[in-house]
């Protein structure tokens, strides 16, 4: 699988969630989904088409800016990028 396909698929899966979310949810996914994109586009900008490599950026994004959440929505948005990486992969 390649960057922009994993992109696509993480993106959809967060749009997926929106009618049934709960505000705690929405919150972490609108956050998810702006490091995830930032990651993809580096990605794109640089050459790189391995998902290890956006899998890194996004972590070590998410990891950066952890000083703009809570304790709690640090994990909120950990376990959310847990499971849609998990959800995507399980349907690769």
């Amino acid at each position: 699988m390649k960057v922009q396909d994993y992109e696509t698929r993480i993106l959809a899966l967060i749009d997926e969630m929106v009618e049934t979310a709960s505000d705690d949810e929405l919150f972490a996914s609108g956050y998810l989904r702006g490091h995830v994109s930032l990651a993809a586009a580096d990605c794109e900008l640089e050459g790189v088409d391995e998902v290890s490599a956006l899998k890194a950026r996004v972590d070590a994004s998410l990891n950066d800016n952890a000083s703009e959440l809570s304790p709690g929505d640090q994990r909120l948005v950990g376990a959310l990028w847990d499971l849609l990486q998990q959800q995507v992969e399980k349907d690769a």
